[in-house]
């Protein structure tokens, strides 16, 4: 299991006063520094022996891919622990022509939706708050790297591998440290999740939960389809997520702060238009309007296909005619296998493992 920076540090410095661990955090997030002796606000015996003990970044790089349209990036990473493990982050172009970091918050997936490719590799750990944190700190030496770029990330999703709230405290975290060592603000980061209820109540209870955006993947409004499509559903879901909805609005929500459902189409499995009314009617019962459509990405293995364009038109103009606002979310990457649902890693591949579906 990795051993996180910070514990290795107060091992080996337990009198250094708090102030230098902050100090060093910030440190980190400068691209410019790329090893313990940059940090020249530190002293040289500190820096000499954090440089014999303690790993610069978390992970090494297996490799990086580019879409052919040259807006979305891929990278591979392996874990140093005793046992590597690879693991996969997403950088996208973005509508402010800057830069979104989707960020895998486990090596795998529990949740085994039946369209995703991350969950055929269930869970093989939780992400550790420093590997989460070091995507960020990936792409921003990536871009540094690539000067005709863009070179601000403006927003962050928890949109990779895993289930965000099934590492809370690691995710909790990650994004703390993110707000403070960056100019990211709550509002331009989203943490996606199936809708595990004990952590999402624990959100409403914790006062320590930075006040970023969620987003619930809901993929249907039926108790039985959902069911299907999300294995890991409790039973009255549905009811009880109207309900915390509902509260979150009252606690926390406000104009800029507020629930997104997700909806992924699979081509005659969710998309028809009784399922569209049965979906406007119950998000309109939860104190919300937000739904981003998602056309869905293929998957080596998988028996869904992409719903037709006049499907989703048909389907998303039955949600706006009931006062819903809709967005619907493009495609970006598929051609690396870096969209949405596609991320996976198969260990068992030749050569000691590959993104499944790159053909590069």
């Amino acid at each position: 299991m990795y051993y996180s920076r910070q514990a290795q540090f107060k091992e080996l410095f337990p009198k250094e006063p708090s102030f230098r661990w902050k100090q060093i955090e910030k440190a980190l997030f400068d691209w410019k520094n790329t090893s313990w002796k940059d940090i020249t606000t530190l002293p040289v015996a500190m820096r000499e022996k954090l440089e014999q003990n303690i790993p610069w970044i978390s992970h090494t790089e297996i490799k990086t891919f580019t879409s052919k349209y040259k807006d979305t990036f891929k990278t591979v990473l392996a874990s140093i622990d005793d046992q590597p493990l690879r693991y996969e982050s997403v950088l996208m172009a973005n509508a402010r022509d800057q830069w979104t970091i989707c960020i895998s918050a486990q090596i795998g997936c529990a949740m085994a939706c039946s369209f995703c490719a991350t969950g055929t590799m269930g869970l093989k750990r939780d992400l550790d708050t420093d590997e989460i944190v070091d995507q960020y700190r990936f792409w921003q030496k990536f871009l540094s790297q690539h000067e005709t770029l863009p070179q601000r990330i403006s927003n962050i999703v928890f949109m990779g591998m895993g289930e965000p709230l099934a590492n809370y405290e690691n995710v909790k975290q990650a994004i703390k440290s993110i707000l403070t060592n960056t100019d990211v603000g709550p509002t331009r980061i989203t943490v996606s999740t199936v809708g595990v209820l004990p952590r999402l109540e624990k959100i409403l209870k914790d006062p320590d939960w930075p006040q970023v955006r969620i987003a619930i993947s809901l993929h249907s409004a039926n108790a039985e389809d959902r069911k299907k499509i999300v294995p890991t559903t409790i039973p009255n879901f549905l009811p009880k997520l109207a309900d915390w909805c509902q509260r979150y609005a009252e606690t926390l929500g406000n104009r800029r702060h507020y629930i997104t459902f997700e909806y992924i189409l699979l081509n005659e499995v969710n998309d028809s238009p009784e399922q569209a009314r049965e979906l406007a009617n119950y998000v309109n019962s939860t104190g919300t309007n937000k739904i981003n459509v998602i056309p869905y990405n293929p998957v080596l293995g998988k028996p869904f296909t992409t719903s037709q364009r006049s499907r989703i038109e048909k389907f998303k103009a039955i949600l706006l005619s009931k006062g819903l606002d809709v967005t619907q979310r493009k495609t970006m990457g598929d051609d690396i296998a870096a969209a949405c649902g596609q991320l996976v890693y198969d260990s068992s591949a030749q050569g000691g493992g590959r993104p499944m579906g790159e053909t590069r």
